[in-house]
């Protein structure tokens, strides 16, 4: 079958069995390309290139990370080649829609058996960040999840989590122990001097109040590092 990359003509001019839209109608989505699925999202060419050229351009300058675009505000995203405002909000909300997809299915768990547990809920809303946020996770004694809160939120280099205002908001939903989370929009996981300082001291705290911290997770990219796991609590 003839590349579309290497077509010129109006999509709309393809043999039937090689539009995008046809052929997600007829072999489903999951069977589409990336260059495929985000060309449905892109609507129509240019006069000089098709949806397909658009796409396959938008992949190839962001190396084919699709974690790349994803952090993309619509303003970067009209950075390239024929994608105007309206394309842009349009991709940008195709790929938020997908992050709370993640939020949602990992809220679906509300027992915390172990850190994947808590990375599964936080990395879909903190990885593609390019700032970063503070977060704890409220547990009952049965380590259900009573709810998340953001304590702070920062630059690039950090945020400023305030123990008095962690531990306020945990004791007003009763919560019987926390998790502390935050992400490192560096990607690398590995604990700053402060925040080995930052979780001595919460912890310290919460043995105190009769509210233990459970553990510290710092999502970095597609991976994470437990406090608890590496023995630091």
């Amino acid at each position: 079958m003839q590349e579309y990359l290497n077509k010129q003509q109006p999509i709309r001019t393809w043999a039937e069995d090689e539009r995008p839209r046809e052929r997600i109608l007829t072999h489903g989505v999951r069977a589409a390309s990336e260059n495929e699925l985000l060309a449905i999202l892109i609507g129509s060419g240019t006069a000089k290139a098709t949806a397909v050229d658009l796409a396959r351009q938008m992949l190839e300058q962001s190396n084919r990370d699709l974690t790349m675009l994803c952090r993309m505000s619509p303003h970067q995203l009209c950075g390239f080649e024929g994608i105007g405002p309206a394309r842009a909000v349009t991709i940008a909300a195709a790929f938020e829609l997908g992050r709370r997809l993640e939020v949602q299915r990992g809220k679906e768990k509300k027992k915390i058996s172990s850190s994947k547990d808590v990375s599964d809920i936080f990395r879909p809303k903190l990885a593609d960040l390019s700032h970063e946020e503070f977060w704890i996770l409220m547990l009952n004694r049965a380590n259900l999840v009573l709810a998340e809160a953001m304590i702070s939120r920062g630059g690039l280099a950090g945020t400023v989590a305030d123990p008095k205002v962690i531990f306020e908001r945990a004791l007003a939903s009763r919560a019987s122990s926390i998790i502390l989370v935050h992400n490192h929009p560096s990607g690398n996981r590995n604990p700053s001097e402060a925040d080995r300082k930052l979780t001595k001291q919460l912890k310290n705290a919460g043995e105190f109040l009769d509210l233990p911290v459970l553990d510290h997770l710092i999502i970095a990219g597609s991976g994470y590092f437990s406090f608890a796991d590496d023995g630091l609590m």
